[in-house]
């Protein structure tokens, strides 16, 4: 890929926000994925609710919407979008000792949410380190990454799975 193909990138290579005012309205969704990998015990707390701060998964919930609505303060060439939709879902799996952080995103509008759902995935997995680090300094946050997109020019996409 070169310089030019990248498209915050402008002729001369330097940073810039892309213009998509040209560009079709159209319903748009991503979804992305994380993984918080803990102690068996650490994840038990946390489903049981025996963590001196709080609920954990409603925590880290709140935290996902929230980051998935504040992204583009947070990533410097995002532009501010109107989510229709945030969802973020999180599944305890007690076979592999950890928590599936899924975040979906939607809106009708002239660019992506890919960016959204990562932010939301990747806030909610830091909440729940947060709120559990006192009990298991050695969480693992693994994997996170776009699952699914649909809408736009590009069109559809998905992860080989």
């Amino acid at each position: 890929m070169t310089k030019a193909q990248l498209t915050h990138l402008n002729a001369k290579g330097e940073a810039h926000m892309v213009d998509v005012g040209a560009k079709a309205i159209t319903q748009r969704t991503a979804t992305a994925r994380s993984y918080v990998v803990m102690l068996p015990e650490t994840l038990d707390a946390v489903i049981q609710g025996g963590l001196k701060k709080g609920d954990v998964l409603a925590v880290a919930r709140i935290a996902g919407i929230q980051a998935a609505k504040k992204c583009s303060d947070l990533i410097p060439l995002c532009h501010p979008l109107m989510l229709t939709k945030v969802d973020v879902d999180l599944c305890p799996e007690p076979e592999f000792h950890r928590i599936k952080v899924e975040a979906t995103c939607k809106l009708d509008g002239k660019t992506g949410v890919e960016m959204e759902a990562l932010t939301a995935c990747s806030v909610a997995a830091l909440t729940i380190y947060d709120m559990c680090k006192a009990v298991d300094k050695g969480i693992v946050i693994a994997d996170t990454r776009l699952i699914t997109k649909t809408g736009g020019k590009s069109g559809d996409w998905h992860h080989e799975q």
